[in-house]
């Protein structure tokens, strides 16, 4: 449903943004972990196309809200995370016209 009724999305984890885009270019080409995880839970309406979808899981506590540890909020849930993550906060840049991600590895994933 937001995809057709946003124009951009803002996707936030633990109150941070982690990536932000057009609506189309969003759900065509997630880059951040925690959104191609969401992403992938979207169900598809087709039965038989849902059983062939891949989610990807996201595992681990969730980390406190009131009271973060520092680095990329994501970081104990991430596969990707390296010891960078989890002590540096990534900034949101631009990686494509008009896609901004917030994640020190989003080049390499």
């Amino acid at each position: 449903m937001v995809k057709h009724i946003s124009d951009r999305v803002g996707v936030m984890y633990l109150g941070n943004m982690v990536e932000f885009a057009s609506s189309n270019e969003l759900y065509d080409n997630p880059l951040h972990p925690y959104t191609k995880a969401l992403m992938s839970a979207i169900p598809i309406p087709d039965p038989k196309e849902e059983k062939k979808k891949t989610r990807i899981p996201i595992e681990g506590e969730i980390p406190s809200p009131v009271n973060p540890k520092p680095g990329c909020r994501f970081a104990a849930r991430c596969r990707y995370a390296t010891d960078l993550c989890r002590s540096e906060t990534p900034k949101l840049e631009e990686i494509e016209k008009g896609h901004f991600v917030a994640c020190h590895r989003v080049k390499e994933i």
